[in-house]
């Protein structure tokens, strides 16, 4: 997918909702796991935080709460600044990767649908940046394709998320072609393997909080 095109762009919000299975509510519970360690004018980082959906959603469940936003597209983060509205100066955003952000220490932290594009070693890289910045046992959430199993299993479940897509109103054959780029494209990993990247990076106590269809959620604590 790129985070260039003005068409994608654009139509991100709306495709995201249509895509992942449950997504808003989703970003709720994703609030409500935050809100355990993190006070009521706490610190939250957000890593792919371009299109501010879960930064909005943040935002206005806990309007006391400080953000800083990291995303590594700047059109993505221009969207995020238009889309949060009123909420803007809630949260600063940085253009980059998760090395850009301040050290804090955070409260509370939050990667979602972002990893999936990294490379194992790339992902092990950014858990351990977001770990560092997080207070201890401070919370951390993550949401993003992983699918257990081989190819055929992967495939599977890939062709059924093209059918959520297609249910929730995407064009059949953009749906396709969508999951048949994912595919071929993203290092999806199997859960056990993505849990076992978190627990190198230092994260502790991790549970699955969320599924569906070829995405999976989970909380941690640093």
């Amino acid at each position: 997918m790129s985070f260039t095109d003005p068409k994608t762009i654009s139509a991100y919000a709306e495709n995201a909702v249509r895509r992942v299975p449950g997504l808003r509510d989703a970003h709720r519970m994703a609030a409500l796991l935050l809100a355990e360690s993190t006070p009521p004018t706490g610190r939250v980082l957000v890593v792919g935080a371009g299109g501010g959906m879960e930064l909005g959603h943040f935002a206005e469940s806990n309007p006391a709460w400080q953000f800083d936003g990291v995303d590594p597209s700047a059109e993505m983060l221009n969207l995020a600044k238009t889309s949060l509205g009123r909420l803007a100066g809630h949260v600063k955003l940085h253009h980059g990767y998760v090395e850009v952000a301040p050290m804090g220490p955070f409260d509370s932290g939050a990667c979602l649908l972002t990893l999936h594009f990294t490379t194992e070693s790339e992902r092990l890289q950014t858990l351990r940046e977001i770990h560092a910045r997080l207070k201890p046992g401070g919370v951390f959430v993550a949401l993003h394709y992983s699918i257990a199993g081989g190819v055929v299993e992967r495939d599977l479940w890939l062709s059924r998320c093209a059918a959520f897509a297609i249910s929730s109103g995407v064009d059949p054959e953009q749906a396709k072609a969508s999951v048949a780029a994912i595919g071929t494209q993203l290092p999806i990993l199997a859960p056990e393997h993505d849990e076992e990247l978190m627990r190198t990076a230092g994260f502790s106590n991790i549970q699955t909080f969320y599924m569906g269809l070829a995405f999976r959620g989970w909380v941690a604590h640093a």
